[in-house]
């Protein structure tokens, strides 16, 4: 058994703890996998950092999983469940961070426009708050 599989199967516990409704569209015929199962593999391959779904299909390959669902059929009803993954994470997100006051954000830099044009660059420019630091990052060159 590979981590993909652990992780799911902790991910999927968790979430059947929340009870959430996820009959959210009508099916003719009944999936192999609920929705449920199938936010919970778009949550450990997120989890997981794995953002090529040949990657993922890779790593469902002999386990109980890869026979239930086809890469097509798991991409279309994904983008159906999107809605409700946001809603999940939400609540995900307000029950980890329900005591929290403060929160670190880790960023990299991100180049809005050339350093030559800074002076006439309008973005970022209407609040107080969210003026550009200029710079130069080597490891972004």
């Amino acid at each position: 058994m590979n981590n993909f599989i652990q992780n799911y199967k902790i991910i999927l516990k968790n979430l059947r703890n929340l009870d959430i409704n996820t009959e959210i569209f009508n099916q003719i015929r009944t999936p192999k996998l609920s929705n449920l199962e199938i936010i919970s593999m778009n949550i450990t391959a997120e989890y997981m950092s794995i953002d090529i779904e040949c990657h993922l299909f890779r790593l469902i390959k002999g386990t109980y999983l890869q026979g239930l669902i086809e890469r097509s059929v798991y991409n279309q009803r994904k983008r159906k469940l999107f809605g409700l993954l946001e809603n999940i994470r939400m609540t995900l997100s307000n029950t980890f961070n329900e005591f929290e006051d403060y929160f670190e954000v880790d960023s990299t830099p991100l180049e809005v426009c050339k350093n030559s044009r800074a002076s006439k660059s309008t973005i970022c420019k209407e609040k107080d708050f969210s003026f550009l630091d200029k710079g130069y990052c080597a490891s972004q060159t």
